[in-house]
């Protein structure tokens, strides 16, 4: 985010531009919005909230709606995410997929989530109530565009907020596409808006009429967010870069082991926050765990992202290559080994263009690394071998953050102890950790604050008023 005094997006008809990372080729140019435009956006939101709030059995009707013109414009919706930021077009439709899913949840059951609570109390009737709170402006990210943006969506809009959504300004057409959906299925006007531009207007819409703010992105500028969000007293939910670590345990089932660690690490290229970036291996099992990753890490295809083919695409941009690149070499100099990948080396198959990086497995991996501390976001997974289970919690735990973490052993009772004392927001025993409609998502540490999804997800951006009833005036209270 810039100082709002040297931004001159009001005064400047600026510009920016998309670029299809696979083959580094101009996609399109967008203007960025004024000032002004983003002002009557919101107040068209304001507008539309007064309405949309009054009736849940019309938004029940309109999220099924919605859902449905996603399945219907599947194909559409994912290339233009796998043109924009490169992830693989069968990863794209599972994305698009997804969304449609998050939809039709919080319309079959967003109205029992958020239903009046009765309780007991000295009054006759005491009743809380989950209410809207208006406007909700919605930063977002690039890697998954539209699971980003509509997993916060639906369950707000269920509840009756509504919505401005600032997408990143590598996925623009993604962002826009959302607006353009809401406006097929004719819902009103204000419901659901984007805006055009870059990280510049970033400031415009946090200052703007609106009630609240949630951030997705990283830890430097979600502090930003955060900190000029609640300088203004606006509700602010955070989530922020994951380093989740993936401990196999030596009674894992290494077979099963070895398959999520690839699903885990090179998801979307290694770009997700919740993606395994630490793999703690206890000995007895470290050298079957690593030979089995890295055979089938070296059976994955990487290439031309709209081939069916194709498990893994080019990372997002220039500096996101070099930033990877960076990081393995740095932790080859601090004395970790190369297994198999590291470096660029798939531009050939695809026209020799693209911000392309071989699937990379770092061994001889040390705690202190910078590579282990730091949130790696591309298809590299660096494995430190553990002597037990608790030097592997100490080590999993040995982190700035918090998101999620997966844990691999057949003894259950084991998973239960582990999952308690490991300090993340989630884990998942015998799986990867996946967002899920039902199940809260966030985090704690630098991870972030506040959570989505779920009944907690809805209820963050709600004023829960309590309203009681009595018969007579109470005098025996005598403070507040």
């Amino acid at each position: 985010m810039k100082d709002s005094s040297s931004s001159s997006a009001s005064s400047v008809a600026m510009e920016f531009e998309t670029i299809n990372p696979a083959t580094e080729e101009v996609i399109n140019h967008y203007k960025i919005m004024t000032k002004d435009q983003i002002k009557d956006k919101i107040s068209k939101s304001k507008s539309a909230f007064q309405e949309w709030k009054r009736d849940s059995n019309k938004r029940i009707d309109f999220l099924h709606a919605f859902a449905s013109e996603l399945r219907k414009d599947k194909e559409n919706l994912a290339r233009t995410a796998t043109n924009e930021m490169g992830k693989t077009i069968k990863e794209a439709r599972s994305e698009v997929e997804k969304c449609a899913w998050v939809m039709e949840y919080y319309a079959d059951n967003g109205q029992i989530l958020s239903t009046d609570e009765i309780i007991n109390t000295d009054a006759r009737k005491t009743v809380i109530k989950f209410q809207p709170i208006g406007v909700i402006g919605s930063i977002m990210p690039w890697n998954f565009p539209y699971w980003q943006a509509l997993r916060f969506a639906a369950p707000s809009l269920m509840v009756g907020n509504t919505i401005v959504l600032k997408p990143s300004s590598t996925t623009m057409q993604c962002g826009i596409n959302i607006e353009n959906a809401f406006d097929k299925i004719g819902a009103p006007e204000g419901v659901f808006q984007t805006l055009v531009g870059n990280s510049s207007i970033a400031e415009s819409l946090i200052d703007s009429d609106i009630n609240a703010v949630t951030f997705t992105g990283s830890v430097p500028i979600g502090a930003k967010v955060a900190q000029r969000a609640t300088s203004q007293v606006k509700k602010t939910v955070l989530e922020l870069g994951g380093s989740d670590p993936f401990i196999v345990c030596a009674d894992a089932d290494i077979e099963k082991a070895s398959d999520g660690a690839i699903k885990g690490r090179f998801i979307n290229c290694g770009q997700s926050c919740i993606a395994s970036k630490r793999f703690i291996v206890v000995k007895d099992i470290a050298n079957e765990f690593i030979e089995k990753f890295v055979q089938k890490t070296e059976a994955l295809n990487v290439g031309d992202p709209l081939s069916d083919d194709i498990d893994i695409g080019p990372l997002v941009n220039a500096s996101g290559l070099e930033k990877i690149d960076s990081q393995v070499k740095t932790s080859i100099k601090e004395g970790a080994e190369v297994l198999t990948g590291g470096g660029e080396g798939v531009g050939e198959q695809v026209g020799k263009k693209g911000y392309f990086y071989r699937p990379t497995v770092l061994v001889n991996i040390k705690p202190k690394m910078s590579i282990f501390q730091e949130e790696v976001f591309g298809p590299v997974a660096p494995i430190i071998v553990v002597s037990d289970d608790a030097e592997a919690i100490r080590t999993a735990n040995d982190s700035d953050y918090g998101l999620g973490a997966s844990v691999w052993t057949q003894d259950l009772d084991k998973a239960e102890k582990l999952s308690n004392i490991i300090e993340s927001g989630m884990v998942s025993v015998n799986n990867v950790v996946a967002s899920d409609p039902r199940v809260p998502f966030g985090g704690l540490k630098r991870s972030g604050f506040g959570r989505e999804l779920s009944r907690y997800g809805m209820l963050e951006f709600v004023n829960i008023k309590s309203v009681r009833f009595y018969d007579q005036l109470f005098h025996n209270h005598h403070v507040e």
